[in-house]
């Protein structure tokens, strides 16, 4: 907890919701990242634009950040590549298995009082806390 920062997470938090009730409101899409890159393809006429405006979004607010934001305000990735692979491919197979991410289940469904993303939203915060605590308390990583 010691590099907390309510203030900025608030304000990043009500850009995130104010972005999916604008999509949702605007163009009735749901903004699940997850489910956007995967509508990419195969493409499908009068639904590429928005998608690839969107993810570029994402990639071009990073790197605003990373070049305007506070000194040394990085992100350290400690794992190893073989491990950071496979983190990447255990979240794609539980987005698969979840039909959908913490985006549009956490952020959209809940928003939503979906009962189904509820549900998966817990299940992917517990798997979270119980694979913490598997990692740093049994492995000592």
């Amino acid at each position: 907890m010691e590099n907390f920062t309510p203030l900025s997470a608030f304000a990043g938090g009500l850009m995130i919701g104010a972005a999916a009730a604008l999509l949702l409101w605007l163009n009735g899409k749901i903004a699940g990242v997850s489910g956007i890159r995967g509508r990419l393809l195969p493409p499908t006429k009068g639904d590429v634009d928005w998608r690839v405006l969107f993810l570029g979004g994402l990639v071009l607010g990073a790197a605003l950040f990373r070049w305007l934001g506070p000194e040394g305000q990085g992100i350290a990735i400690d794992a190893s590549l073989p491990i950071v692979v496979l983190g990447g491919l255990l979240v794609g197979i539980g987005t698969w298995l979840g039909s959908g991410c913490t985006s549009g289940h956490g952020v959209c469904g809940i928003g939503r009082l979906s009962p189904r993303s509820i549900a998966a939203t817990a299940a992917f915060f517990g798997t979270a806390v119980l694979t913490v605590t598997f990692v740093r308390h049994v492995l000592g990583g």
